[in-house]
């Protein structure tokens, strides 16, 4: 065979195998993110790194701004909190950090490019480098909240259902950690972790609730720390702990249903005046005439705008229960 043609074939061999082990390299890859998909929370992501069960306990408390043993970070507790109960994870500095900065070059941008007053600039970064921060990890800690608040009742249940079949309550709870999904599957398997370490049941409730902040847990924590003072039937406890949370759950459904026509008058009237003055802004320009230029424009606007966030406030307190 011509040493050509003998070349041109190694190369046909070298492409095929190239293919070959590319189509296998991008397979392993696709199987790979499936299996993690497949991982329903975050700590058994973690315990399938093969990393020690303390080690994996700790870097999930950490990457939610507590210490190895769980305890708040820094000194300012209620920020420590909020960032915890949001499920957030990385460093909470960092995180504020990263809005400062925004905020920074923002106020640096404004009177630079679009010739914004110095106090307009300062406004601007007191609400991105401050206030922004505190309603995103609030609105993310509400909506963890509520995840967690249609989760509990059926954990509560398969917990139930374990130790009616003799199971002890440790098992019980892991049990849960493994087979409920985040944010509730997580927080059970701390939960079941800080117990295994030698915390008891009722220390480590405790800190599951400052953790997430949902009051159906610090009914947890008082119904388990009762029972093992007086005793009595765990199971019945837990049982019934679950039918309130679903009537709670039920009613507040309801309210919130209720107050549905409400709440949307609500929208609707607050947004509407600024509707209407972005609209004669664009297709009338002039509409207002020399209105802008006087100086008793912007006392009004203040205090009127002031006294309609009084009013939306009102309707917001009207439309919304806490019980």
């Amino acid at each position: 065979m011509p040493t050509g043609q003998t070349l041109l074939y190694f190369i046909y061999v070298l492409a095929a195998a190239s293919v070959i082990l590319a189509a296998e390299s991008f397979f392993l890859s696709i199987a790979g993110r499936r299996a993690r998909a497949g991982i329903i929370n975050r700590r058994l992501q973690r315990l399938g790194e093969e990393k020690p069960a303390e080690q994996s306990l700790q870097g999930l408390l950490q990457e939610r701004g507590l210490t190895a043993s769980g305890d708040f970070i820094f000194g300012a507790i209620a920020l420590n909190r909020l960032y915890t109960q949001s499920g957030i994870t990385g460093n909470p500095l960092a995180f504020l950090a990263v809005f400062l900065l925004a905020g920074l070059v923002l106020a640096l941008l404004l009177p630079l490019l679009l010739h914004f007053s110095v106090i307009v600039a300062v406004i601007v970064f007191l609400i991105v480098g401050f206030a922004l921060p505190i309603l995103v990890l609030r609105s993310a800690r509400d909506k963890r909240i509520k995840k967690f608040a249609v989760q509990l009742p059926d954990a509560l249940d398969m917990i139930v259902r374990s130790l009616r079949a003799g199971h002890p309550t440790t098992v019980a709870i892991g049990l849960v950690a493994r087979e409920m999904p985040d944010p509730l599957g997580t927080e059970f398997g701390i939960v079941s972790d800080e117990i295994s370490f030698g915390l008891s049941l009722e220390q480590a409730v405790r800190k599951l609730s400052e953790r997430v902040g949902f009051e159906g847990l610090h009914l947890l924590s008082v119904s388990l720390s009762i029972q093992a003072k007086t005793g009595g039937n765990l199971t019945e406890i837990l049982s019934n702990l679950s039918s309130v949370l679903r009537e709670r759950r039920k009613l507040r459904m309801k309210i919130r249903a209720l107050s549905a026509e409400g709440r949307m008058s609500a929208w609707i009237i607050s947004l509407f005046p600024l509707l209407m003055l972005g609209v004669l802004s664009i297709a009338a320009p002039s509409f207002y005439g020399d209105v802008w230029g006087n100086p008793i424009v912007v006392p009004v606007f203040v205090i009127f705008g002031s006294w309609a966030l009084l009013g939306d406030f009102i309707m917001y307190r009207m439309v919304n229960f806490d019980f």
